[in-house]
């Protein structure tokens, strides 16, 4: 059975919804810098010292964001995935075309999460973000090393990723060569490469539909995979 909120819970999530969607706009109107707990409060009709109950200071409210954004990005690439025919590479497909489906309906959220940073922050180590970004990091990994039919054979060694990659790999998706997870991060690339030059306006002026383009890139992708 769920539990029951208070009308006074209830309220807090309202309120707090709406602080998190009034600094999405303000940094679509004035860039990442725009995010401003004082303005939001104007906005609101609330003072700050109100507004600072909900989110103590600025960095508080972006890791909040970036958590729940992240959150939801990673559930719709997992509820994708699994909607998918049991084929590794039809999984990989719904999981790219999940990518942009979200990103195209959060525009400001992919902007947030992979766009550039908010001047000044510095997310957690191990918050809301990081957590989010494991699971799509991970699912990925997962998935390529699935539809890979042969080893790749490019060279790498993990003394080519960062001291400590290896480990958050093995926890994240298993154990997985080296040249696997190469293979994902350029998967990774030409996935978010396509949907961030059409979140940004850029694929408009070449191509008719973008979706096309993506879609034929995505075939492409797996096709080279297996």
């Amino acid at each position: 059975m769920p539990a029951i909120t208070s009308r006074r819970e209830r309220l807090r999530a309202e309120t707090t919804r709406e602080i998190m969607t009034i600094a999405l706009r303000q940094m679509a109107e004035a860039g990442p810098g725009g995010i401003s707990l004082r303005g939001i409060a104007r906005e609101m009709g609330m003072t700050a010292r109100a507004i600072y109950s909900y989110f103590p200071t600025r960095d508080d409210l972006v890791t909040a964001l970036i958590g729940d954004l992240g959150a939801a990005l990673a559930d719709a690439l997992e509820s994708a995935r699994d909607a998918a025919p049991d084929d590794p590479g039809e999984r990989l497909l719904a999981w790219g075309d999940a990518l942009r489906d979200w990103s195209l309906s959060n525009p400001q959220g992919f902007r947030l999460i992979y766009g550039d940073p908010v001047p000044g922050y510095r997310a957690p180590d191990d918050g809301p973000a990081a957590q989010a970004a494991r699971r799509i990091c991970g699912g990925l990994n997962r998935l390529v090393a699935a539809a890979c039919t042969a080893e790749p054979d490019d060279g790498f060694a993990w003394s080519d990723f960062p001291a400590g990659y290896r480990s958050k790999i093995e926890t994240e998706a298993g154990d997985l060569s080296p040249a696997v997870v190469a293979l994902a991060l350029r998967v990774w690339g030409r996935m978010h490469g396509l949907v961030s030059l059409e979140i940004h306006g850029h694929l408009s002026a070449v191509a008719n539909d973008p979706g096309a383009i993506y879609r034929a890139e995505l075939r492409n992708l797996v096709a080279s995979l297996g």
